[in-house]
């Protein structure tokens, strides 16, 4: 659907985008993650036509959206991070204003304004002045003038900014909602909110690609390998006497003891750690010593996110936005 080949941004001697190739296929959820001028805002700009490239193709459909950008752009309806409203306008006149500039008349424009007002829920707030709307209503009504035109492809930049915790719970169905039948591409900086929702994570820093996958496989290559965390009604003593008798259990790193609890994690090497766990069990089962939490140790997707776009940072500063 969307193909990114070689993609470069540079603003004189500062490299927002650098070489970036990837491409994004048609009827998923995509995050799109790196943290403060990792050039996201860049790279969407340019794969919707806001920006020009100094490098590189952006092809949305199989057209070119430097030498075709009129039937490019007929597949992408896009929120920039500061939606682009008239304050003074309602929101249905700003909507058919939009419908308008798409190339939308008659009975069409009028159909497409009270179907995107309906899906995005602002149909309630349709005569009200724009400027009295709550920031929530606001993102929503710059939600459906990027769906107006029956775009293939929804690219939002940062949708959840600054909203209040109902209002994020509010937009993250609506983009689940959207992701049935559209592509989706939001940013955040948010994690768990792309945990949640994306079916695919882009990452990127310093401008280029750090990683492409879904967040499950993600936290498995940076599954920490041979370690067990294990929490037992136990004093420090006796939960390591019970691990040493165990024959693939290592090193025994305390973390915390309390209350007759013991916190331990456990280095078991790389041998069979579902057989470990088992022995574990087993010794503290047959010992009458309850176990409350024996578990393999995952890295977070905050821990992915950390490992993979906080390398040694280049000298050149990056700039997120246009100098």
């Amino acid at each position: 659907m969307i193909e990114l080949e070689h993609l470069t941004k540079r603003y004189g001697t500062v490299t927002a985008v650098s070489d970036l190739s990837l491409r994004i296929d048609s009827g998923q959820i995509y995050g799109f993650l790196g943290p403060n001028g990792a050039g996201k805002s860049t790279t969407m700009n340019i794969m919707t036509g806001c920006l020009s490239a100094t490098e590189g193709t952006v092809r949305i459909g199989g057209y070119d959206i430097f030498e075709e950008p009129r039937q490019a752009k007929r597949l992408i309806g896009y929120l920039p991070e500061q939606p682009p409203l008239y304050l003074n306008e309602s929101p249905w006149e700003y909507l058919r204003f939009v419908g308008q500039a798409k190339g939308l008349r008659g009975g069409a424009l009028r159909e497409q304004v009270d179907a995107v007002m309906e899906q995005t829920g602002v149909a309630g707030m349709a005569r009200r002045r724009i400027a009295a709307l709550s920031k929530g209503y606001r993102q929503r009504l710059g939600i459906a003038q990027a769906l107006l035109g029956d775009p293939q492809v929804v690219v939002l930049d940062e949708p959840t900014v600054g909203l209040d915790p109902i209002q994020i719970l509010e937009i993250r169905d609506l983009i689940r909602q959207l992701g049935k039948t559209h592509t989706v591409i939001f940013s955040s900086h948010i994690l768990s909110e792309v945990q949640t929702i994306c079916d695919q994570v882009i990452m990127i820093a310093h401008g280029k690609l750090a990683a492409f996958d879904t967040p499950e496989n993600l936290e498995r290559q940076l599954l920490s390998s041979g370690q067990i965390v294990l929490t037992a009604l136990a004093q420090p003593a006796q939960a390591q006497a019970l691990l040493a008798a165990v024959a693939g259990a290592g090193a025994v790193e305390l973390k915390r003891a309390e209350g007759g609890r013991t916190t331990a994690l456990v280095h078991a090497g790389q041998g069979d750690m579902d057989a470990v766990c088992r022995d574990i069990f087993l010794a503290f089962a047959g010992a009458g010593v309850p176990l409350l939490e024996l578990t393999p140790k995952r890295a977070s997707l905050e821990e992915v996110f950390l490992e993979l776009t906080e390398p040694d940072a280049p000298d050149t500063q990056r700039e997120e936005e246009t100098p």
